[in-house]
């Protein structure tokens, strides 16, 4: 589809703002800080016979950078820079072709490339760290450091700056990199990351990782919270490490541990840990809270600060858990456990919940590989205690991998099927929804007055916001969209597969 050039003008411009973490904020929330949205543009035509954008042929692009040939890590923004995750298949880095995972570190300016962590794979296959996958992880950005959870189930703190001010930290940055069977190379401080430190989650918790170390870090002051991804091998049934923490904390700055749930979630698992963290603040006397859809189809409610239990373990006291599928997707009507693969099975939480508004948002689904299913869109009070229920659920979703977006009292959310859906913040009801006719990976990005999505097919869908459904305009990319798009500093950016699009609309 032919993209006409406009550009939205939606109230008052307001304060740029960075998008330094997957959801901008602790809470999570897709909903863009300003109010000058681009909505439309023409991402232009490839040079003949190459994969590199003719610029001439664009409107509205600002600039656009060639990522690997699989990106589903979304894009953050922070301090000039632009950080994704992709894959090696454009092989930047001299001496290091074929199967590399890769973070990138991009000018905000020009999309020039900065500087790259080269990500060895784990070498146990695709049961761990998936063929060509890349990095799937959002970089959160505090302080001059950048945080990500790379395809090895590490957890790295990265200078920002890389290695152009020194080498900060870590000094084995040579030989990590060689740990995918090449010599150990000589480090170039204009192209490589500067490691700060790592935090190897299978070495130091026998973290078994289940495809991919598919989340993104938590911060919160001091602490640093992440999901582990442990899970299922690949038979899908046997757990290798059931004792494995779900859900870590550690200090930030020096990444030691300081605690873990240790509740039996990895016990229970029907598939992996995929769904990254939400942090809820104080309210009143209801105390702060981490939330974490878990891997055994549960959410739970966390204390924040960690303990110390009987046997001396410093771990994240449960406050209260909630069963996310109702009683017929576990048992059909003669009392018979359904297969959690089936149709009409049960589900985990794969997307991360959002706080808004004094309540918890989320939608439930599975692996894509596991095709469609039922699903369930529902709300609970963060601050409750024990055994809880959800405020109202909305059951005529699918299954969901998207994280939703609060806005003006509606919810905007997608199922893996390619619906978007509108209900009421209170109450759950249906607005409206809208078949984009392709799966959708990613998520809805609330920004002024509009609603932003893409999906499979390449398509940048943009909705108003509002209770009557409107569809302002649907723009065809040159490939499948499965991150979630994010605006910052005035600047809408867009990642297909292979390419990043920065949009201002000039």
């Amino acid at each position: 589809m032919t993209a006409l050039l406009l550009l939205a003008l939606a109230g008052a411009p307001a304060h740029a703002a960075d998008w330094p973490f997957w959801g901008r904020t602790p809470s999570r929330n897709m909903v863009a800080s300003e109010k000058v949205v681009p909505i439309s543009f023409d991402p232009g035509k490839f040079v003949p016979g190459t994969e590199t954008v003719d610029m001439a042929t664009t409107k509205g692009v600002k600039w656009v950078a060639k990522l690997g040939s699989q990106t589903y890590g979304n894009p953050t923004v922070s301090d000039g820079r632009v950080f994704v995750g992709t894959n090696n298949a454009l092989a930047r880095r001299a001496g290091f072709t074929g199967d590399y995972s890769v973070a990138l570190a991009l000018s905000e300016a020009d999309g020039s490339v900065l500087w790259q962590m080269t990500v060895p794979k784990l070498g146990s296959g695709k049961v761990n760290d998936w063929d060509w996958l890349g990095l799937t992880s959002s970089l959160a950005i505090v302080d001059d450091i950048a945080y990500v959870v790379t395809s090895r189930g590490e957890i790295a703190a990265l200078d920002v700056n890389g290695l152009r001010n020194g080498n900060q930290g870590y000094q084995d940055e040579s030989a990590y990199m060689s740990k995918g069977g090449l010599p150990a190379p000589e480090l170039l401080p204009d192209v490589d990351a500067d490691i700060l430190w790592l935090f190897d989650m299978p070495e130091e918790l026998g973290v078994f990782t289940h495809n991919a170390s598919s989340n993104s870090t938590l911060i919160v002051g001091d602490r640093l919270y992440v999901a582990t991804s442990n899970g299922v091998d690949w038979s899908h049934i046997d757990i290798p490490s059931p004792f494995a923490p779900a859900l870590i904390a550690l200090d930030r700055h020096t990444g030691a541990l300081i605690g873990e749930e240790a509740v039996g979630i990895s016990e229970r698992l029907l598939h992996a840990n995929w769904s990254s963290p939400l942090y809820v603040p104080k309210k009143g006397k209801s105390p702060a809270t981490l939330v974490f859809g878990a891997g055994d189809a549960f959410m739970y409610g966390f204390d924040p600060v960690p303990g110390v239990d009987a046997t001396g373990l410093h771990v994240l006291n449960e406050r209260w858990r909630m069963d996310c599928n109702p009683p017929t997707y576990w048992k059909d009507e003669a009392g018979n456990p359904r297969k959690y693969t089936s149709y009409d099975g049960p589900s985990e939480t794969i997307a991360t919940p959002v706080f808004a508004d004094g309540m918890v948002f989320f939608a439930i689904g599975q692996d894509p590989e596991h095709g469609p299913g039922v699903g369930r869109l529902q709300a609970v009070v963060p601050w409750a205690k024990g055994e809880t229920k959800p405020v109202w659920t909305f059951d005529g979703i699918g299954r969901s991998i998207s994280t939703v977006a609060v806005s003006d009292g509606l919810v905007y959310a997608a199922d893996y099927e390619g619906r978007v859906y509108c209900v009421d913040e209170k109450t759950g009801v249906l607005q409206w929804k809208v078949d984009t006719k392709a799966h959708i990976w990613g998520s809805p990005m609330v920004a002024g007055d509009y609603v932003m999505i893409g999906d499979e097919d390449g398509v940048f869908h943009v909705l108003s916001t509002g209770r009557t459904l409107n569809e302002v305009a649907a723009i065809s990319l040159s490939a499948p969209i499965y991150s979630t798009p994010v605006l910052a500093n005035g600047v809408l950016y867009v990642a297909t597969q292979t390419h990043l699009y920065a949009i201002d609309g000039k």
